[in-house]
């Protein structure tokens, strides 16, 4: 009886689905300013363009501009930290990592991050057990204000992140997914980490076009209560902010909250210790790029494919390599047969014999009366995109009528390289995450010049988006970042230098185990 019952319940659903599918709804459509669209709409203040005029279509396209702005939103615009573009450098001889002024919290607390495109993760000390000194007068050359210490109890808007959720990567270590995530981030330097526990809460941002607009987006924060190695020598004594392709960084969630495009971009400006960055910055139509490439399938890092280098106009046989794009690390690392054939190349322009500066972390150093013009490193990809480095050299110091100059390139036995600030002098580096590629273009880093034109000019912005739901997560690889150290000025009197920057032997290791593991960064 029961089979029956069930076998007819199953013929009445087929045929009524059967007629469902059957069935063909149709309207009529009308256009906005057709005669119907006329006769429905009966108001004096209402008007109609003749039909096929200008007036017609100037009306139809200003629609269409509206509906997009109406779409695209806030997608149209730049973000800029609430503090401004603006990032500057610490100033170190040998490291020269650009920080930015962001503001965290309800009340806002301001904190001075390193900008880090090596990695994912935004984290500042707080709750402090192990951290840097935070007073001002420790870092003459950086901070023009006292350096503050979050504390997530304090903020009204701080929410715990819990171990459930899918971006919580050592939730398989957590005795219960109600726990607070923990987490361990260890990067290229040696002995270098810092670890603590994941909150949430809001980070304060404006549009580049409108310097009084408001925009709250929620972030996944690191609450670093131990940090070790370079970061207890002031590297980053405030944080720092992870700008990676992972989905725990800034521009993700800024990207996956709709606030803006699914790119930033960075300057560093070539004279000057300062630069720019723009969240959701596309760059120019001008621009050249070539494309970011995935490590088994996966984009976990700004990796590209260098086709060549060339010196001038002499571009070197079998210089073809993948580098890592790398605005934590302050100088440049090539694979050492390819280092090898640049260095020859450039030295055979010089005209000096190499000298040992005592302390110098580079074998191509030079003393002369006169630096020596060299011609520019360049860095050929598809397409014949070219990247110019034009200046190579680097001046350590000059004094007594001589100068004391290298050429800022290491060599690692890895095939990964890895393109440095001194490097990116004096371009717009855009990090198209929404195309994934690199781009690049001339820029003085001058302010107007560098925000795209705006459609629109927003107001005061607050976006209630909460971070994505773990349904929309998943989980990310990220590359651990090499990052430079801070060091002693050099002084003719020096002896002994520290290194130029973190031990680039231990990045190369991060993304060889990564290409074998698909994965490095830890949250344990």
């Amino acid at each position: 009886m029961t089979s029956r019952s069930a076998f007819l319940l199953f013929f009445i659903l087929s045929i009524a689905t059967e007629k469902t599918l059957a069935s063909v709804f149709s309207s009529k459509l009308i256009h906005r300013f057709s005669d119907e669209a006329r006769a429905s709409i009966n108001s004096p203040v209402t008007s109609f363009p003749e039909k096929r005029s200008f007036e017609y279509y100037r009306l139809l396209s200003s629609i269409d501009l509206r509906r997009q702005r109406m779409n695209l939103g806030a997608k149209s615009q730049s973000l800029v930290p609430s503090e401004g573009s603006k990032t500057i450098s610490s100033g170190n001889d040998f490291g020269w990592l650009h920080y930015t002024w962001i503001d965290i919290g309800t009340p806002s607390v301001s904190f001075l991050v390193a900008l880090d495109s090596g990695s994912d993760l935004l984290w500042i000390p707080c709750n402090c057990v192990q951290c840097a000194p935070l007073a001002a007068t420790y870092y003459t050359s950086l901070a023009t204000k006292e350096l503050n210490e979050y504390n997530p109890s304090s903020s009204s808007t701080s929410k715990v992140f819990l171990c459930s959720h899918k971006l919580c990567e050592s939730a398989p270590s957590c005795e219960s997914p109600r726990e607070q995530c923990p987490y361990t981030v260890s990067y290229a330097s040696e002995n270098t980490s810092s670890s603590g526990l994941l909150v949430e809460d809001v980070l304060h941002l404006a549009y580049s076009a409108n310097a009084s607009s408001s925009v709250k987006a929620r972030v996944v924060v690191g609450c670093g209560k131990k940090q070790s190695g370079e970061f207890l020598d002031g590297t980053a004594p405030d944080g720092l902010m992870g700008l990676g392709p992972g989905e725990l960084s800034v521009p993700s969630f800024l990207s996956k909250a709709g606030l803006m495009r699914n790119s930033f971009s960075m300057c560093f400006d070539e004279e000057e210790d300062f630069g720019r960055i723009y969240f959701g910055d596309m760059g120019t139509s001008t621009q050249q790029s070539t494309r970011f490439l995935p490590v088994d399938n996966e984009f976990v890092a700004y990796i590209v494919g260098v086709e060549a280098c060339c010196v001038g106009n002499s571009c070197l046989k079998q210089t073809s390599f993948q580098t890592l794009i790398d605005s934590g690390q302050s100088f440049t690392y090539l694979p050492e047969a390819i280092y090898r054939e640049v260095a020859l190349e450039i030295d055979s322009h010089i005209n000096a014999t190499v000298k040992k500066i005592e302390g110098a972390p580079w074998d191509y150093c030079y003393e002369t009366s006169v630096e020596p013009k060299v011609p520019a490193i360049k860095l050929k990809f598809s397409s014949n995109n070219t990247f110019v480095i034009h200046k190579p050299l680097f001046v350590l110091q000059q004094s007594q009528g001589l100068v004391q100059f290298c050429l800022p390139i290491s060599a690692t036995e890895e095939t990964i390289g890895v393109i440095g600030q001194n490097y990116m002098r004096g371009y717009r580096i855009v990090f198209d995450r929404e195309n994934m590629k690199l781009g690049w273009s001339p820029s003085k880093c001058q302010e107007d010049k560098m925000a795209p034109p705006q459609e629109a000019s927003p107001g005061s912005t607050s976006s209630p988006n909460p971070l994505p739901t773990e349904e929309q997560q998943s989980r990310s690889h990220a590359v651990s970042p090499a990052i430079a150290g801070k060091t002693p000025s050099i002084t003719s009197s020096s002896t002994s230098l520290a290194p130029c920057c973190f031990s680039s032997m231990r990045l190369f290791n991060y993304i060889l185990l990564l290409l074998l593991l698909r994965g490095v960064v830890s949250y344990m």
